[in-house]
């Protein structure tokens, strides 16, 4: 199995300090946490896209840029880009620039979203999310695989002879699909022949299972092998302690704080408290051996090879403890129980790193 840390670069008070960040200080938080993942052997870091508070998250490419110079060998994961909102030929510009300043360690998942502000911001409605996000992404795929490019479609003006600059460094920049609550995620994924990458963050594994499962069934319809299907997950949230009962206890101030925002309160999880969701739902908090079982229990449900976590909310001495022991007693275990065939070549080139 692989490994992504991600942030969504939520910046809210800290629920046991009360701690409120600077902007600038949530972004460099994000910087070294990312130097943080290179540096204890994560395979990837990730930034969420979000355009509205507490979330300082909507320019990933951006962020993306300032850690592929602080890191040489960690793969940039966007988690995802709001594509059912974005111009096409802005996030081919955008992100081809940061495939070349990162040496070719882009990875792209793509996704209609999971907060409902950013529509009225960009100019449409919620019920056109899906047809939006498939008619950008076929222009998308085009302007970074063919040149000169005439096109016409609903959602942006007509393009005539239009060849994108820069050419993307990777001859096929990998993308994934996110998926977190509609089998019209899935339905493209399979269209594609292309990875898909389940939330798995507010519901009971079966929910997502059967996105899963669907996928996987409709690739076989598309003409792609089931057998070569590859799917990441996410994961709820992340904290360790030499017990499950401690571990519940240090993290609970933090899960309240969570479940009170808006942004939970519209994902309509349905778990009763913080127990629930350790007992019945994907929170990876208890003892390393807890969690190592729970995710082997999840990875015999959905057959992933990626699991992104994130420690966003906490202290940053805890968010340091937490990944720390989640790469020391955690990560060495399921590397071993779980072959993953994802990332396994090295990126074309090492960039310089600045300091």
């Amino acid at each position: 199995m692989k490994f992504a840390l991600f942030s969504l670069i939520a910046n809210t008070p800290n629920a046991v300090t009360g701690e409120v960040l600077t902007t600038h200080q949530k972004f460099q938080n994000v910087l070294s946490q990312a130097v943080l993942a290179e540096k204890l052997a994560f395979d990837a870091y990730g930034v969420g896209e979000r355009h509205g508070a507490p979330f300082l998250s909507s320019s990933p490419p951006l962020v993306l840029t300032a850690i592929a110079a602080r890191t040489s060998r960690i793969r940039l994961i966007t988690m995802v880009t709001v594509l059912s909102v974005l111009d096409p030929v802005r996030v081919a510009e955008d992100y081809a620039t940061l495939d070349h300043l990162s040496g070719g360690r882009l990875e792209m998942i793509i996704g209609k979203g999971n907060d409902p502000r950013h529509y009225p911001l960009f100019g449409i409605t919620e019920e056109e999310q899906w047809e939006s996000l498939a008619e950008r992404y076929g222009l998308l795929k085009r302007l970074w695989t063919e040149e000169n490019v005439s096109w016409e479609g609903r959602y942006r003006p007509a393009l005539h002879n239009v060849t994108t600059q820069p050419r993307p460094l990777q001859s096929s920049i990998p993308v994934w699909h996110g998926s977190a609550s509609s089998l019209l995620s899935t339905e493209l994924a399979a269209r594609y022949g292309e990875p898909l990458f389940s939330s798995n963050s507010f519901h009971p594994q079966a929910k997502y299972k059967a996105l899963i499962d669907h996928y996987r069934e409709r690739l076989s319809f598309y003409g792609h092998d089931p057998q070569n299907a590859v799917v990441g997950s996410g994961a709820g949230s992340l904290y360790l302690a030499d017990t499950t009962e401690e571990a519940a206890r240090r993290y609970r101030p933090y899960y309240n704080a969570f479940q009170a925002t808006d942004s939970a309160k519209h994902n309509q999880s349905p778990f009763r408290d913080l127990e629930d969701n350790i007992a019945n739902g994907p929170a990876l908090v208890g003892s390393a051996e807890f969690v190592i079982e729970k995710i082997l229990d999840y990875h015999k449900a959905y057959g992933h090879e990626v699991l992104s976590v994130s420690v966003d909310g906490l202290t940053e001495a805890e968010q340091r403890e937490q990944l720390e022991r989640f790469a020391e007693e955690v990560i060495p275990v399921l590397k071993r129980e779980i072959p993953s065939k994802v990332w396994e070549s090295m990126p074309l080139t090492v960039p310089q790193i600045v300091h």
